[in-house]
């Protein structure tokens, strides 16, 4: 390969002006009107962290003499000029999670800032591509008693079937351990004993709550049960804009094969369940050892609406 011949620098053709200095003054105050000229922008991304279906966004100030008020965050489709950025997230949080992006494409995301006291927004950081190889979470469709969303992503529990309490489960066990799941309440209806809100091995469809065997969950009134028992322990209510999480790490009992997580041997997960401000931690139990989870939930009453990401 042949790199093209480097001209010496008189060569180059170039435009110079000689301006008077009073023009100077005129100058800056066009550019102070209109905007301004910094070295670099106060705030940059820090980390991009992939999630089922979406992106953790985080970042932070690089110039500690800016007192920042707010922070807003775009993104857009990569790979095409077209693309328009959009607003993501406008608040003082420094990340957010970025919601409905495709698997395996792409994206660009950037963040600014505004002052304390100011109402322009600083010059934007440099873009960062992200993009996550995660499938979304999904809720099963074609469940009785319940009505999802396009994206299949929100249920809501419906006024058929009101004499039971059928369970919703995920489209495909989709839960990882060392992920975190988390379930939003956006609308409420009357408790039951028997609403629950977890993960399980298998999807039972012929149950009529999580708190069985081989599944953890919170039920609506804050009491957690592990494989079917209620613990001591007991969490917050339930309610409208209720942020449930579940964490799990593996901790096994006995030697695993890593080449066939199906040998057997006692399989023993640590889970976190959060909600509020307040946790429990706990070891899950499991008779066999798995690689990839169910999540589900079960209202008796209707009136219920959870987003699950």
């Amino acid at each position: 390969m042949h790199l093209p011949e480097v001209p010496a620098l008189v060569d180059v053709p170039c435009v110079s002006a000689q301006l008077d200095d009073s023009l100077l003054g005129v100058l800056r105050d066009r550019v102070a009107r209109h905007g301004c000229v910094s070295s670099h922008p106060p705030v940059q991304i820090d980390e991009l962290q992939e999630r089922p279906g979406s992106v953790l966004v985080r970042w932070c100030k690089v110039d500690e003499d800016f007192t920042a008020a707010d922070y807003r965050l775009q993104y857009r489709r990569g790979g095409s000029a077209a693309a328009q950025y959009e607003d993501a997230y406008i608040g003082r949080d420094c990340e957010f999670l970025v919601l409905h992006l495709d698997p395996h494409v792409e994206y660009l995301f950037r963040v600014c800032a505004r002052g304390e006291g100011r109402t322009e927004w600083s010059p934007w950081s440099i873009p960062q591509t992200g993009y996550t190889t995660l499938a979304p979470h999904e809720w099963c469709p074609g469940t009785e008693g319940y009505i999802l969303s396009s994206r299949r992503n929100i249920a809501m529990r419906s006024d058929s079937f009101p004499l039971r309490c059928p369970v919703l489960y995920s489209n495909a066990p989709t839960y990882f351990c060392g992920q975190t799941l988390t379930f939003k309440i956006s609308a409420a209806g009357q408790m039951d004993r028997r609403d629950s809100l977890g993960v399980c091995v298998e999807s039972e469809s012929s149950t009529e709550s999580l708190q069985r065997d081989q599944a953890v969950c919170i039920s609506t009134n804050g009491a957690v049960f592990v494989n079917g028992k209620e613990m001591t322990n007991q969490l917050p209510a339930i309610t409208v804009g209720s942020v449930v999480t579940f964490d799990m790490e593996v901790v096994s009992l006995f030697p695993v094969s890593n080449n066939n997580l199906s040998d057997g041997g006692n399989f023993k997960l640590r889970v976190t369940i959060g909600s509020g401000n307040r946790e429990v931690v706990f070891d899950w139990l499991l008779d066999k050892a798995v690689d990839c989870l169910y999540f589900g939930c079960a209202f008796g009453l209707s009136g219920w609406k959870v987003l699950v990401f």
